[in-house]
């Protein structure tokens, strides 16, 4: 869901890309149904394995597993933490949840990026 949401929400700050630690191999048809109900398009995601190459080309990480992954993540400098429940294989309303948290996170992370891009043009 993230990426969906980052790639129209910040496309102009955030480059997304997703993978995980043990992708499903698909895109659950719960979490496309939630994209599309919030008005997000599903058309374009895939269920890959997050790689160190992923990781050591990434800017940032965001780990949403809610533990804290030293091993997967432990030469590179930029990761942040968010815990967001894994909706997988519950009802609606959970997915709904996730989606609303994930896209809350991704926003004020644009907010973010885009208050640091004005001020590294200014000399702030």
């Amino acid at each position: 869901m993230a990426e969906a949401i980052a790639q129209r929400d910040a496309a102009d700050v955030i480059e997304p890309s997703s993978a995980g630690l043990y992708p499903l191999g698909y895109i659950a048809e719960q979490t496309k149904q939630t994209l599309i109900k919030n008005g997000y398009s599903a058309d374009r995601l895939t269920s890959d394995a997050l790689t160190p190459e992923a990781i050591g080309g990434a800017d940032l990480v965001i780990n949403m597993t809610g533990r804290m992954l030293r091993e997967a993540f432990r030469n590179h400098q930029k990761v942040e933490n968010w815990w967001v429940e894994d909706p997988f294989d519950s009802d609606p309303e959970t997915y709904q949840r996730a989606f609303e948290k994930i896209q809350g996170r991704v926003n004020q992370l644009a907010v973010w990026l885009r208050e640091e891009r004005r001020s590294s043009k200014t000399g702030r």
